[in-house]
């Protein structure tokens, strides 16, 4: 479980450094790079040791890689909703998102 809850600490920080900045376009583009490097420094405090201890407890990298995936696309629907609000939700992202949180199950699913 702690290794989820850190995947879904770092992702939050990975998102608002990805796109945090889009809302901001009238800004220059070298303050969005060194801010966004700013906030993706705890996003890497946070994901190093989720992988590290999501390894110790018998995780594959691929399992993780797929889990953060999946983890990822939560926050980020999250995000998009919160912080640009005006932005609508398609059939197409949804079919899409359905699709990559298969691929979680796929991979993640003792077969």
């Amino acid at each position: 479980m702690v290794t989820i809850v850190l995947l879904i600490l770092s992702n939050v920080f990975m998102t608002i450094a990805w796109y945090g900045h889009l809302k901001h376009k009238d800004a220059m583009i070298w303050k969005a790079i060194l801010i966004s490097w700013l906030i993706a420094f705890f996003e890497y405090c946070l994901q190093v040791p989720a992988n590290r201890i999501g390894s110790n407890q018998g995780f594959t990298a691929t399992q993780l890689k797929i889990i953060q995936e999946g983890i990822t696309l939560v926050v980020f629907i999250v995000f998009v909703k919160l912080y640009f609000e005006s932005e609508p939700f398609k059939w197409n992202y949804a079919l899409g998102f359905a699709l990559m949180f298969a691929a979680v199950f796929v991979v993640n699913y003792k077969w």
